[in-house]
């Protein structure tokens, strides 16, 4: 029986996504390095130390990962003033999930300073949430399933009995991983790519009736 519901943030609850890209390529055009925004898609999900150090690597430099995202966090801060809203049915699907009386936490491979960014910008309260787990809390984030385990532990629960709420791959992975049912969420990455997950929607508005009744 379903007692929790684990969210993640990005593409989830927020598309932040084009903004971080953005911010992350105007930090490396500062050090004279030119990246297109394709380069980031393959580690969507995975944490800005993945996010920004695996694009690094593939351009064969190397940088202080802690200067960097510091950089790209405060040019992400101005160019997000006023532009980020709640996606489609998120705010509805929480306030539905509360109704239900489940358990809620925030699970996402961001550090702490995007996640208040984020959730300031689209005016949600971090005390909706039980518990928030960010990616300065695990060691292996997502695909390994560190995240939603200590997210459901932070709640009082097992894993078996949370719903994971995903858009991207790697987390879909995590959850699965973790022993989660999981629903995806079809906002970054396509349908066949997140065949794996239990349900999939297009976006929070449209959840089968399902998804909160196991």
């Amino acid at each position: 029986m379903i007692k929790g519901v684990l969210f993640d943030m990005d593409g989830v609850l927020v598309d932040s996504e084009p903004y971080i890209c953005k911010a992350a390529m105007m930090m490396f055009d500062e050090l004279g390095v030119r990246v297109a925004p394709e380069e980031f898609k393959p580690f969507v999900g995975m944490g800005e130390n993945k996010y920004i150090g695996g694009v690094a690597e593939s351009h064969g430099i190397k940088v202080n990962i802690e200067e960097v995202k510091a950089r790209t966090y405060e040019i992400y801060q101005i160019i997000v003033r006023d532009k980020l809203s709640p996606l489609p049915g998120a705010l509805d699907f929480i306030s539905e999930c509360i109704r239900k009386d489940l358990r809620l936490a925030l699970a996402t491979s961001a550090d702490r300073i995007k996640m208040e960014i984020n959730l300031k910008e689209i005016g949600l309260a971090q005390d909706l949430f039980q518990s928030i787990i960010t990616g300065l809390d695990i060691i292996n984030k997502k695909p390994f399933p560190d995240i939603y385990i200590k997210a459901a532990e932070s709640i009082g629960l097992h894993p078996v009995d949370c719903l994971v709420v995903e858009d991207a791959i790697s987390g879909i992975k995590a959850g699965i991983s973790a022993g989660c049912r999981c629903l995806a969420v079809t906002s970054t990455f396509s349908h066949s790519d997140l065949l794996e997950a239990d349900w999939i929607c297009e976006s929070l508005e449209n959840v089968p009736s399902e998804v909160l009744n196991w």
